[in-house]
């Protein structure tokens, strides 16, 4: 009994008791307190600004960053965001995103094209014009913001609109005389810019100088520059953008520029905003995973290869059901790129292309055209390829080299097809109906013009125009319903 006594576990004793209480108490304070330090993420962050970074041309997956970017600095309570670039511009839709979500940020935004050697072409302009703050590094430029398009060749032609082109030229030849008559300049409207030769080139133009414009007036730089920008794919290095008022300020560095805007009043939304920059501490946002992983799919070269790979993995599983590699495989595949290509500006007359030419090789497969329908597929997705992606961005055009890979998988696909097609028509019927003609058996039984006969290892009942007997060699001359009719072979006993 003594040693079980001492085997009992030891309660704890009234002077251990308050050591426990408080112990349970610190715990709970530590609790409460990470908590409420998790209710206001932002308390850690006062006195930060947060720097974005853009290096390369502007698609869906950039302005996923930004937007992302801003809002984690909306939640952050950040002072201010830097957005560093260096881009040689693209796609018009993810610009205007980028735009969108600058307008409406609750947070200024200053945009810094830097460092040294870089560059804010095209799309990059619009966005530093739509900036709070506009700066540049030493050697850097802006501007060439015409539509690629345009200083290529030109837009393709509209019919039945020449009386809308005539009279947005004679518009602009009397603003121009206008100008010239009371002494202004004449910026708006350059001497020497190319005219837009059609009227879809007019209102591509028109449409961009009017946006861009906008943008100037919004933030109270120079609008005529701007326009030229567009006009005339006019650029200016760091130096003389500042002295043009196209924008606020030239930094060495982003520190630099935190000093320099200190003071400066912005307005945000109707507020006006004095910054207080100078003694900020600048935090990187980089893109995740999924901004990283939006950014290789909708590489359109990718999202093209990415779709023949699901379509031609789901016509492997059809073609031999039960495989399961090639058909989940290209679902998953088919399934990514059909995302991608959602955040893609298509051309609707190549997207019906390649699913024309897809129909086509289809069509093959279940309707052997000796290569017919498949050559003709093979074109008409090599087409659809080759203006799959509507944008005048040569970053977001889909390469050459893939195109002609496509070409080639492709055409080698549709002729495989043709030649089993024509091979399986050279092959002897090896089962169905048409098996049974022309196969050798021998009689069991027989009675008058009918009996029984052993074909294929199976008893069959036959007919036949002359009485036979049993164990003589038969030949199959036709099959009617489960009957055969027979005729007697030269060697007629086994």
């Amino acid at each position: 009994m003594a040693m079980q006594e001492d085997m009992k576990p030891a309660m704890p004793t009234p002077q251990r008791r308050p050591v426990l209480r408080f112990a349970l108490l610190a715990l709970f304070a530590g609790i409460l307190s990470t908590l409420a330090s998790l209710d206001e993420p932002w308390a850690a962050d006062q006195g930060r600004a947060i720097l974005l970074e853009v290096d390369g041309a502007i698609g869906p997956a950039t302005a996923s960053y930004i937007e992302g970017g801003l809002q984690e600095a909306s939640a952050r309570g950040a002072s201010l965001v830097v957005l560093r670039m260096d881009t040689p511009g693209g796609l018009d839709i993810s610009m205007r995103e980028i735009i969108r979500a600058i307008v409406a940020s609750e947070i200024p935004v200053a945009s810094y094209v830097g460092p040294s050697g870089a560059r804010a072409a095209s799309a990059g302009t619009y966005i530093l014009y739509a900036s709070h703050i506009a700066a540049m590094a030493p050697g850097t430029n802006l501007g060439a913001a015409t539509p690629v398009s345009l200083g290529g060749g030109g837009l393709p032609f509209m019919p039945g609109m020449e009386e809308e082109a005539e009279e947005a030229e004679e518009a602009e030849e009397a603003d121009q005389t206008d100008e010239a008559a009371d002494g202004e300049n004449a910026q708006a409207a350059p001497a020497n810019g190319a005219a837009p030769e059609t009227a879809m080139e007019a209102k591509v133009v028109n449409d961009a100088i009017a946006y861009i414009r906008s943008l100037a007036e919004m933030r109270g730089r120079n609008a005529d520059w701007a326009e030229s920008a567009v006009r005339e794919a006019a650029s200016l290095p760091a130096s003389e953008a500042l002295s043009e008022n196209v924008i606020d300020v030239i930094a060495t560095s982003t520190q630099d520029l935190l000093t320099q805007i200190d003071g400066r009043t912005v307005t945000v939304g109707e507020d006006e905003i004095t910054l207080e920059t100078k003694d900020l501490v600048l935090e990187t946002i980089a893109p995740d995973w999924r901004n990283n992983a939006l950014a290789v799919i909708t590489n359109p070269n990718v999202a093209m290869i990415l779709m023949m790979i699901g379509v031609y993995g789901l016509f492997l599983e059809f073609l031999h059901p039960g495989s399961l590699y090639p058909g989940t495989i290209g679902a998953i595949c088919l399934v990514i790129a059909l995302y991608a290509l959602a955040a893609l500006p298509l051309n609707f007359a190549g997207l019906a292309l390649v699913v024309l030419g897809l129909a086509l090789i289809v069509g093959e497969i279940f309707t052997p055209s000796v290569g017919i329908l498949g050559i003709g597929g093979t074109i008409a997705v090599t087409l659809g390829a080759a203006f799959f992606i509507d944008t005048d961005s040569p970053q977001f055009q889909i390469s050459w080299s893939v195109i002609a890979g496509i070409a080639i998988i492709t055409g080698a696909f549709s002729l495989l097809v043709a030649y089993l097609a024509a091979a399986s028509f050279r092959r002897e019927v090896v089962t169905g109906r048409e098996e049974m003609v022309g196969l050798d058996g021998k009689v069991l039984d027989w009675n008058g013009t009918s009996g029984r006969v052993l074909v294929h290892s199976e008893r069959w009942k036959a007919i036949a125009d002359r009485p036979l007997v049993p164990g003589q060699n038969i030949r199959v001359v036709e099959l009617d319903g489960l009957t055969l009719k027979i005729e007697p072979r030269e060697s007629h006993m086994a």
